[in-house]
């Protein structure tokens, strides 16, 4: 499909990518840590005896630094840290265990990092076990895990098969050896061929992989053999994400030389090729960023409007409740969020003390929840029922941009809904932004640039 450059060019603005609403820089630090357990046990009563909950589980440790990246990390080759961090983050669920009067059915169960596969296959084996002792495995779960192609073993592999994980995403990004040496990411296509072959063989019954474009060094012809040697493992899903340089939030970035990257019209003529290339070979482009083979659940989900999206990116599985364990995790009731406090000295001071870790969040007003569900239904299925609650805010902020977007083609809209084009799939991060309030007040009073932009 052809995209007019100059409707890339306009809405190629700063834009959240909306894993929560509001997003985590209108948070407040701080948090009320009785009502955030008041808001977790109401939540608990609601959700456990029919979908059940998720638990991500944030593993941070990494033994070498990659210099794009922007996740809660810990560098260190000292694999002593293991112990320290399970006893934590155990004591951790034993914290929120004690709010559970009846057993937890688990719904989904994530690990990222960091690298997971950091830990020991006996390690993760231990934390999972414990994790589970004394809960109920929902019928329909997902078990799923963050794997580096570099030190994800046949026995990391096996020992994950037998706790029920049969999904694994795998961090290629880029298999250029120049850009893998700039970003400090050195894995050879073989890493990644054996890494996915090992999974397959485990048992595993999806493999993904991410990709990025807009990386240092990265061109077209560069970009064009990553995907097609990618695409020739038949990746069950991909996530084809935008490189986010944001150097004065990201300390690592720095050590990447600005001159090294694309520049916009270059970024944007990598996302069209990647988009292209990725769908010629049958991948169906699904929400943000993520494409799906036909016979995935995620494009099964898409497909009969089931997607839900958390802090873990799309999922088939809508819960009602995501409890983050672990330094810089993140926990949703649906009326509330809390984030870990994100320094390993701040996460083991308080959990060692007997208290939570929660540190920042923020407790959804009425108006955060009507809107955070157009947000949702936007991102997830491409469309959004208007109701009479939405009152004049909806007049004033959010119909004037859906109004340009009408004129510019990404979107249907009427007195009752909006709808999402099919030129507008390719702009979801701009319309869900029509709907953020918070956003729109701020930058109304005094633009800021806090987030990436969106292509």
């Amino acid at each position: 499909m052809l995209i007019d450059q100059a409707l890339l060019q306009k809405y190629n603005q700063p834009t959240p990518r909306y894993t929560s609403y509001p997003t985590v820089p209108f948070w407040q630090e701080g948090i009320d840590s009785g009502r955030w357990s008041s808001a977790v046990q109401q939540q608990f009563s609601t959700c456990n005896n029919g979908e059940g909950i998720s638990l991500y589980l944030h593993l941070p440790f990494c033994e070498s630094l990659c210099t794009y990246c922007g996740c809660n990390k810990k560098i260190t080759t000292n694999h002593k840290v293991e112990e320290v961090y399970l006893e934590a983050i155990l004591k951790e669920w034993r914290l929120y265990r004690e709010m559970m009067p009846a057993p937890p059915v688990i719904r989904e169960l994530h690990l990222g990092g960091g690298t997971p596969t950091f830990f020991s296959p006996d390690n993760l084996d231990r934390l999972v076990s414990a994790i589970l002792k004394d809960s109920i495995i929902h019928d329909d779960y997902a078990f799923s895990i963050e794997g580096h192609p570099n030190n994800t073993t046949r026995q990391h592999l096996d020992a994950l098969y037998q706790l029920g994980f049969r999904r694994i995403s795998y961090g290629v990004q880029d298999l250029n050896a120049e850009v893998q040496r700039i970003i400090n990411r050195i894995q050879p296509f073989e890493n990644v061929q054996q890494a996915t072959e090992d999974a397959r063989a485990a048992g595993f019954t999806a493999v993904n992989f991410d990709l990025i474009y807009g990386l240092p060094r990265q061109h077209g012809d560069r970009l064009a053999h990553t995907i097609m040697q990618s695409l020739s493992l038949q990746p069950d899903r991909i996530a084809f994400y935008s490189y986010a340089h944001t150097p004065r939030v990201i300390d690592a970035q720095r050590l990447i030389d600005e001159n090294d990257l694309p520049s916009a019209a270059e970024k944007l003529s990598l996302y069209l090729l990647g988009k292209e290339l990725i769908s010629a070979q049958g991948y169906a482009n699904i929400g943000m960023d993520h494409f799906a083979l036909p016979n995935d659940e995620l494009y099964k989900a898409w497909q009969k409007q089931a997607l839900h999206r958390n802090f873990m990116g799309y999922t088939t599985q809508k819960s009602g409740m995501l409890l983050g364990l672990g330094v810089s995790a993140i926990s949703d009731t649906s009326t509330a969020f809390a984030q870990n406090e994100k320094t390993l000295g701040g996460y083991y001071k308080a959990i060692h003390s007997g208290k939570l870790a929660v540190h920042k969040g923020y407790f959804l007003s009425k108006e955060d929840e009507l809107f955070r569900r157009h947000i949702l239904d936007i991102a997830c299925q491409g469309r959004t029922q208007f109701n009479t609650s939405d009152g004049r805010e909806l007049e004033q902020w959010s119909l004037p941009l859906l109004k340009d977007l009408q004129d510019d083609g990404l979107v249907n809209l009427s007195a009752d809904y909006v709808e999402v084009t099919t030129i507008g799939r390719n702009f979801i991060r701009n319309i869900c932004k029509a709907f953020d309030l918070h956003l729109l007040r701020r930058d109304a009073a005094s633009p800021q640039q806090t987030f990436s932009k969106a292509i």
